[in-house]
């Protein structure tokens, strides 16, 4: 029998155009169970937890057609790894210049001011914005207390 978060990643993905194959549900229980940040590589490492044999090559795949498909977002923050977040709702990131982790800044928490003016005659497609810190994880233990 089927849990209930496995029959709604399943679904998620029929919902999103893309066929739930063993493979490509694996690495939605790695990434679309819980709104998360990940590399393709810790991606693999956690995808490999629900089907073993999994290739690099596929795990690429699935965060491609996942990304076209409207399920991920591709973060272009620095670094040689691309980061992928499960939140597709609008919002922005702080990143840990020195660990690299990634968190999720709410878009009211930040104020963009002159945009209307630089985007001036331009068909506005949408703001990513990365606030580059230090501390995260510091910041993080300390809210947890």
């Amino acid at each position: 029998m089927k849990s209930s978060r496995f029959r709604d990643l399943q679904q998620r993905l029929g919902d999103a155009g893309i066929a739930p194959t063993l493979q490509r549900m694996a690495v939605a229980r790695a990434l679309l169970a819980a709104p998360v940040h990940m590399t393709a590589e810790q991606v693999l490492d956690a995808a490999r937890e629900h089907h073993l044999g999994l290739s690099r090559a596929t795990v690429y795949a699935a965060l491609q057609l996942f990304v076209r498909h409207g399920l991920l977002r591709e973060l272009p923050v620095s670094g040689a790894a691309v980061v992928y977040d499960s939140n597709t709702a609008v919002h922005h990131h702080l990143v840990d210049i020195d660990t690299g982790q990634v968190a999720d800044l709410p878009q009211e928490r930040l104020q963009i001011q002159g945009l209307a003016d630089a985007a001036a005659g331009l068909q506005l497609a949408g703001v990513d914005v990365i606030v580059r810190v230090r501390g995260l994880k510091e910041r993080a233990k300390a809210h947890a207390r």
